[in-house]
């Protein structure tokens, strides 16, 4: 299932500060290509959705990879399905009250609307690719000339640009000594 833009044409266009109308044609097929671009740097969905994974707990904890966490739908551990009781949930990780080798969780997740950061990210991306779909780094015509920034070249993103996105990267998993269980 391919997933949605993270910015529509008509914020495109305001961004732009074009009417939608004046968007060159393949300009749906640029917002779609930033938006996998941001997701993948971002390693996040953005949009809601529902993903069953399988963790192994380290210390009756489990970090659930998709944020932010939004419910828990069912818990698979030891051969059956845990009780509500049974785990807690904290954030994006998942306390579990026994020693499990490997749980299986389906949880949603996700954002109701995409975050302004990354809204404006996936719009300066495909502003950019618009732009200067040809990738020049000069032009020249008459006794006009353009030059254009490195950043400004090939869809990709700038380093600020990936720095603003770590943020909402997976964490790794941390082993915390003397951490109390939420209950």
């Amino acid at each position: 299932m391919a997933l949605p833009a993270l910015a529509t044409l008509d914020e495109l266009a305001a961004w732009m500060q074009q009417d939608r109308d004046e968007l060159p044609e393949g300009a749906a097929l640029v917002l779609d290509t930033a938006s996998a671009i941001v997701r993948n740097e971002a390693r996040q969905r953005f949009t809601r959705g529902t993903t069953t994974v399988a963790l192994a707990p380290r210390d009756q904890v489990v970090t659930l990879p998709r944020r932010p966490v939004v419910a828990v739908e069912l818990v698979r551990a030891g051969g059956r399905e845990l009780r509500a009781d049974e785990y807690r949930l904290w954030r994006d990780e998942l306390w579990l009250a026994g020693s499990y080798g490997s749980a299986v969780v389906t949880y949603s997740h996700g954002y109701v609307t995409v975050p302004a950061d990354v809204r404006a990210i996936v719009l300066t991306l495909a502003g950019r690719v618009l732009t200067n779909p040809s990738d020049l780094r000069q032009e020249s015509v008459g006794a006009v000339n353009v030059t254009y920034a490195a950043e400004t070249i090939g869809a990709s993103l700038a380093q600020i640009e990936r720095d603003a996105l770590a943020r909402y990267r997976p964490r790794a998993a941390v082993v915390q000594l003397g951490r109390g269980r939420p209950w």
